[in-house]
Parts: C-alpha cells; sequence; structure tokens
C-alpha cells in the first residue's frame, strides 16, 4: 500500500501544472495580488477553476480515494464544504457509493436553520465516520468551522482532506488543538508547488525564494517590500 508521502509525490506535480494551466494558482512577487483583506499577496488561489476539465476532478477524486486507502479510513459519510468542497466530495461520495453531506460556514437563518445539509430529519450523523472534503487549506479556520459542526452533530471526523495548503504555521497549530483530534492532509504542497513551478518555468529562482519568504510573515510580506495594505 502506498503512503501518504508516496500519494502527494505523485500526485502534487500533477495538480499543480494543473494550477497553472487553468489559472487556479496564479503567482506573481513581482505585482502581489489585492486579498479581499487589503494584503498584498504574491499567490492567488481560485480551485473552482478545476471544474472547468473532467481530467483534473479526476484526478482529485483518484488521490482523495488513495489517500483513504493509505489511511486505512472507510467513512460513512462524505463530507463536503460549502461551496468549493462540494463538487470534489460529490465526486468521491459517488466513486465509493457513499452518502454525502455538505457543512455550510453557519447555519441558516431560515428554514430549519441547517448548518448541514444531506442529513436524516434528526440532523445527525450518528456517530459515523466522516471525511471532510476541503478546497484550500489557509489558516484553518473555516475548515475546523466545518470540523466542529460536524462533530456537534454526533460525527467522528478524524480525517481533512484538501485539494492545497499554503503550508502556514497557523494552520499547522489550529489542526494540533482540535479535540477530538482532526489531521489534515492535502494533495498539493506549498513546497511541491513552488518546485514544480520552478520546473515548468512559472517563476524563477528569485520569484521562487520570495515565495518561501512570504509563507514566514504572509501578512507583514508585503509592507515589508513597499506593497502596502489596501484600506477597504
Amino acid at each position: 500500500m502506498k503512503t501518504i508521502e508516496e500519494i502527494t509525490s505523485y500526485y502534487g506535480p500533477q495538480l499543480a501544472k494543473g494550477a497553472f494551466e487553468l489559472g487556479a494558482i496564479r503567482l506573481s512577487p513581482k505585482d502581489p495580488f489585492t486579498w479581499a483583506s487589503g494584503y498584498r499577496m504574491p499567490i492567488y488561489n481560485d480551485n473552482r477553476q478545476f471544474l472547468a476539465k473532467s481530467n483534473y476532478r479526476a484526478l482529485i477524486c483518484d488521490a482523495f480515494s488513495d489517500m483513504l486507502d493509505s489511511l486505512g479510513f472507510n467513512p460513512a459519510n462524505i463530507a463536503g464544504t460549502a461551496t468549493a468542497g462540494i463538487p470534489h466530495a460529490t465526486t468521491l461520495a459517488d466513486r465509493l457509493h457513499k452518502p454525502l453531506s455538505y457543512v455550510r460556514s453557519s447555519s441558516k437563518d431560515h428554514g430549519l436553520g441547517h448548518q448541514i445539509e444531506g442529513l436524516g430529519k434528526d440532523g445527525s450523523y450518528h456517530g459515523d465516520k466522516v471525511v471532510l472534503i476541503e478546497d484550500l487549506i489557509s489558516t484553518g479556520k473555516s475548515s475546523l468551522s466545518a470540523v466542529e459542526a460536524i462533530q456537534k452533530a454526533n460525527g467522528d471526523v478524524p480525517y481533512c482532506l484538501a485539494i492545497f495548503t499554503y503550508g502556514l504555521s497557523a494552520a499547522e497549530e489550529a489542526f494540533n488543538k482540535v479535540e477530538p483530534a482532526c489531521k489534515a492532509f492535502t494533495i498539493l504542497s506549498y513546497d511541491v508547488m513552488i518546485k514544480t513551478a520552478v520546473e515548468v518555468g512559472y517563476v524563477n529562482d528569485k520569484e521562487a525564494e520570495d515565495l518561501r519568504e512570504w509563507r514566514k510573515d504572509p501578512f507583514g510580506w508585503g509592507n515589508a517590500r513597499g506593497f502596502m495594505k489596501v484600506e477597504r
């Protein structure tokens, strides 16, 4: 059986090339993007672009399926985060012939007020094992909010699988504090993304180093280089 490291080393570079091709990952250290927060960042990620090509949707599903096999985890329910995690959770659930649910960022303010859709009338997982499918792990806050919602609905969710991560220390620290424990694994890591970007000529060595420096201090990176935060 393949290890998680073997799986990610196989699928990660393929996914990185697809991300560059489709614009799911864009890199611009010389002219950083302005995020919604106003901070200038050298990377922009939108994994919804993967929806445009069936081969990449299948690749993501293959990777998630192999990761579950490697972990020896056979979930009773596949949960996706709303909205970007839903398509990939759906593909995986169909592949494995499993029930599907999805987790909103917060409960609805109308109707039955559900935060999780796809459960029975009582809104409970009844102690079933659940895997959470996420598109991106940034600081980890939104992912862990979904984990907490699943746990409150009596779901056992020991794993969160995501397409990509920035590899920020804040996310690692946040996941380490979760009780009951939930471990996060991603198909594509930040380091593999940069390595692949250099190999395909998307960025040069100097730009790759700038990208590595960004991860050390993402919210101070721009100001330190003269790319001041845009006040909203």
